[in-house]
């Protein structure tokens, strides 16, 4: 994933966002610890984000910084993907003085930052970790910013039984929490709306070869219409592959993490898979600005939507300063906490009366032809979310 990005004039961002250029000379500065993958599995979502953060953060220090009072230093450390190294890091930004931390793409290593920021008092955002179960296993400063699984996986089933598919293979791996969850999220969904769960399998993340699972799925009895996994790279190429290189047509439904470019790269192999995604640019659209600006900022356009979840980190984080007049970390956690229908480049984003996993919308997207096309947007039905 690139990691280097050009660096931008404000100017350019005033015609897009109406930002203006100020001296900053004489802000105070606030740091921003960011425990992010550099390098490692989670490098290609960590990655896009921290992007979108560091366009957000360029932006705002031009006009003076966070509420137009704080200049922000970004202190950014690699996390390697693995859940104690990140744990090693976030001391050294604590160390540093972060009043304000980041974390990686997945509620594990989040969790393990979130042990020493949270008898701190130190708010902690994820870049696009989206476990429902995350917020609750750290505690109150702790916040989800993407769509949840149990949301995604909700949006998805919804979709799945409109499209008149009645029975299901959920393909799991113990190793994480998404890839643990999510699947069982959709199943519950699934049954409540009519559905049957046909079978289970499970595997290792990393493991190159998925032909048991395969195996169990083509002897199946009662076939499924439908596999629903939460696998990604490098897990899901393999499996996707190898399942139609076994002859198995059976449509593939997945979530956030299959949307990027190499699983995009397999062209006609992942045709008809679904995924979803933060938004969707739509002709005219916010998003659509921003991903003109984010293509002159960086080089390159935007290979997700987590370079724009990133970025929407920012915008809230500027809210929050703004709503608590000054850079106390208890004040901008509460401030965090109280966002109700704030408007992000994606849409609407609420933090008030929820568990510090956002309300906001999910993109629904299937493979065509090697490109990603838009079904429709949605915001699921609480009473139909099942609880973490």
């Amino acid at each position: 994933m690139p990691t280097l990005y050009r660096l931008h004039r404000a100017a350019l961002y005033a015609a897009v966002f109406g930002i203006a250029a100020v001296s900053t000379a004489s802000a105070a500065e606030i740091v921003i610890g960011a425990a992010t993958a550099q390098t490692g599995g989670l490098a290609p979502y960590d990655q896009p984000a921290l992007a979108g953060l560091r366009m957000a953060l360029d932006e705002l220090n031009a006009k003076g910084g966070l509420g137009g009072k704080y200049t922000v230093k970004l202190v950014i450390k690699d996390t390697r993907s693995d859940t104690a190294q990140t744990a090693t890091v976030a001391q050294e930004l604590i160390d540093a003085g972060a009043k304000i931390m980041i974390t990686p793409c997945d509620a594990d290593p989040s969790i393990s930052v979130g042990q020493l920021t949270q008898p701190l008092g130190i708010p902690t955002l994820t870049l696009c970790g989206s476990a429902p179960v995350l917020t609750g296993a750290v505690g109150d400063v702790m916040f989800g910013t993407y769509p949840a699984d149990n949301v995604q996986a909700t949006a998805v089933a919804e979709f799945a039984i409109a499209e008149g598919k009645k029975k299901v293979f959920l393909l799991t791996s113990p190793d994480s929490t998404y890839t643990a969850n999510l699947p069982e999220y959709f199943g519950k969904v699934f049954e409540k709306k009519g559905g049957a769960i046909a079978g289970r399998g499970t595997y290792t993340m990393g493991q190159p070869d998925f032909s048991a699972e395969i195996t169990n799925i083509k002897g199946l009895a009662d076939q499924p219409d439908l596999i629903m996994t939460a696998a990604y790279e490098p897990d899901f190429p393999a499996f996707i592959q190898q399942l139609r290189g076994a002859g198995v047509t059976i449509p593939v439904y997945g979530a956030d993490a299959i949307g990027t470019p190499t699983i995009k790269a397999l062209g006609k192999l992942v045709d008809g898979v679904v995924y979803t995604a933060a938004g969707y640019a739509e002709p005219g659209s916010k998003l659509e600005a921003f991903n003109a600006a984010f293509t002159k900022y960086a080089g390159h356009a935007p290979e997700s939507t987590y370079e724009v979840n990133g970025y929407e980190i920012g915008l809230i984080l500027d809210q929050a300063v703004k709503t608590a007049g000054s850079d106390d970390p208890k004040a901008i956690r509460d401030a965090i906490a109280g966002l109700k229908d704030f408007e992000g480049i994606t849409g609407k984003i609420t933090y008030a009366g929820t568990d510090r996993m956002p309300l906001r919308p999910v993109a629904l997207m299937r493979y065509e032809g090697g490109e990603g096309k838009h079904i429709q947007t949605v915001i699921p039905d609480a009473a139909d979310v099942p609880a973490p």
